[in-house]
């Protein structure tokens, strides 16, 4: 007599594989997520040791370059795009400007490698910021207050040719060397720094850069709002925050470590903690946001070197 399976038989062993799934595909994607923080975390303290280095060959200071030089496109697909000086410091394409907007070329030297940039959970190759200009949005963020940046690749600009750093842009500057962020995940596919307040009061080509350290402004980066800048979830965006409602920071002296986004919030003054006389109205803007005045705070907060 031919021996099979019966119908039943047939069922129980569908059923048990369904089961078997439904608990180790959880546990697949979760392996695949930890595998990816792992990578981010690698790649972000490979960059911030690449900073920490770049000082430590030009008389302690943090770069803040600004150049326009041909076939320098991170995008090594617009290294064929002809070189035109005026389109570079002028209305674009960027791909050849070195500047604030394209960081990971002032630290290039010491990294060699361009995929060192890119976010193991992000596809940079979605954002138009790449395609057109080769900046790499949606990755990690330089905190452009300790560096300061420059804007003096177009010698007919007068406005903002100098933007210092409020601590100067020395990093034995720096109060709270293990404490301050220097760099973070920054999942944004506008700015690919840690955002400024300029202070208004300055020469017009001299301004000084204060961080955006303004809890409400930080809200919008990580949390879902409406039409009212008010957060509609508890839970962080997972296509801004991928890792299990965590963000990796790289500090000034070297180490990284994953903190949850209520943690940095946390170490984030409130409105009423850091005066400005303005900021944008819903996040923290376009990177940068000259005020009326610098700001102004009465307590120190640690992670933003504000002492």
């Amino acid at each position: 007599m031919k021996k099979a399976f019966t119908l039943i038989e047939l069922l129980v062993v569908i059923a048990i594989i369904a089961i078997l799934a439904a608990i180790l595909f959880p546990v697949f994607a979760q392996a695949k997520s930890a595998a990816k923080k792992a990578a981010s975390i690698s790649n972000q303290k490979q960059i911030g040791l690449a900073i920490i280095q770049y000082g430590a060959d030009w008389d302690d200071m943090y770069p803040r370059n600004d150049d326009c030089i041909a076939g320098s496109s991170l995008n090594n697909a617009l290294n064929t795009t002809p070189f035109n000086l005026a389109a570079c410091v002028g209305g674009g394409p960027y791909m050849y400007r070195m500047n604030h907007y394209a960081w990971q070329k002032w630290i290039m030297p010491y990294t060699k490698s361009v995929p060192l940039f890119f976010h193991p959970a992000v596809d940079y190759k979605g954002f138009s910021n790449w395609t057109t200009h080769g900046e790499l949005m949606g990755s990690y963020g330089i905190n452009l207050s300790l560096t300061g940046a420059l804007n003096t690749a177009n010698p007919a600009t007068t406005s903002n040719r100098y933007r210092d750093s409020f601590l100067g842009g020395s990093q034995t500057a720096v109060p709270f060397a293990g404490e301050t962020m220097l760099l973070l995940e920054m999942v944004d596919p506008v700015v690919n720094y840690a955002p400024v307040f300029l202070d208004g009061t300055g020469a017009l080509d001299r301004k000084t850069g204060y961080p955006f350290a303004v809890r409400e402004a930080w809200i919008p980066i990580f949390f879902p709002v409406n039409g009212s800048c008010v957060a509609t979830s508890n839970t962080p965006d997972a296509a801004r925050v991928p890792f299990a409602n965590q963000i990796n920071l790289s500090y000034t002296d070297g180490h990284t470590k994953s903190l949850p986004v209520n943690g940095f919030l946390a170490n984030t003054p409130t409105a009423a903690q850091y005066v400005v006389s303005s900021r944008p109205a819903c996040g923290v803007g376009s990177g940068s946001w000259t005020a009326a005045s610098k700001p102004v705070w009465s307590q120190p907060w640690p992670m933003w070197g504000l002492q």
